[in-house]
């Protein structure tokens, strides 16, 4: 099974990575293009054969990962169009872009699975979206989702769903890591160690996320489960719902979505 790869940069590497180190390795020939040869070289030693070009990524394989920025679109589709075939299954990464839009630049029948994963893929933790078109049949849609099952978890979303989602478990770790930036600096200022403060709170979200995850508790029931009546941290909700944080939450999430389809082509 030939996986190539349009894009050698960290969350490309990163699925090469999940691949190697997985159960598929062993039915599974990597191939990578990056102009910035140098990362190419990096995954040689995880058996990730170079390719000269994007076209010659999608003339040696059938599975093609397009893990580069939305942006670069507009010269890396047109560059493969000729290599793509009825079999070829054409897999994105980017954030926006839609299977219409791959089928627009290469063949109107292409197979085109559309994916968000997130940075903790990286650390073998992500946790993935996916979606289909109609082209691509269920043992191609399952070697993909069991790529990223290599690197995390998955989730399967419909397609017209997958702008929304970005703000979920796309763009949500950076503003998980703000929040957390709030507490570090607090701690600061009361002359606690920030890199104690961040230890602290890093493991208090593995902890939390394990509550929400495994407990079989409601979210409601577990902010009730953590607040004493007249307590400390009834105090602290207090401000939080002063400052109306979900609602905070919930805008960020809609410019997020709104910057996607922006993006879209």
């Amino acid at each position: 099974m030939k996986i190539g790869f349009i894009g050698a940069g960290n969350m490309g590497s990163a699925i090469m990575k999940g691949i190697a180190g997985s159960s598929m390795s062993s039915e599974a020939e990597l191939f990578a293009f990056d102009p910035f040869k140098d990362k190419l070289n990096s995954l040689a030693e995880i058996g990730v054969k170079p390719k000269e070009s994007a076209a010659d990524v999608a003339a040696e394989c059938k599975y093609v990962f397009l893990a580069i920025k939305p942006q670069q679109f507009g010269d890396a589709l047109p560059s493969i169009k000729d290599y793509v075939t009825e079999d070829t299954v054409i897999v994105s990464i980017a954030a926006g872009i839609t299977s219409e839009y791959i089928r627009s630049e290469t063949i109107p029948n292409a197979k085109v699975i559309i994916v968000m994963p997130n940075t903790p893929l990286l650390l073998g933790v992500g946790a993935t979206a996916l979606s289909k078109n109609e082209a691509v049949s269920d043992e191609e849609f399952s070697v993909v989702k069991q790529i990223f099952d290599s690197c995390g978890i998955t989730a399967i979303v419909a397609p017209d769903k997958m702008k929304e989602i970005i703000a979920i478990n796309g763009s949500s770790p950076a503003f998980i890591y703000l929040f957390a930036k709030g507490f570090v600096e607090y701690a600061e200022s009361q002359n606690i160690s920030g890199d104690t403060a961040l230890s602290l709170f890093a493991q208090t979200l593995i902890g939390s996320a394990k509550m929400l995850t495994d407990s079989g508790m409601t979210v409601d029931e577990l902010i009730k489960m953590v607040s004493s009546p007249g307590g400390t941290t009834l105090a602290g909700l207090d401000a939080l719902y002063e400052g109306k944080l979900t609602d905070i939450v919930k805008d960020a999430c809609d410019r997020c979505t709104k910057r996607a389809y922006e993006l879209s082509k």
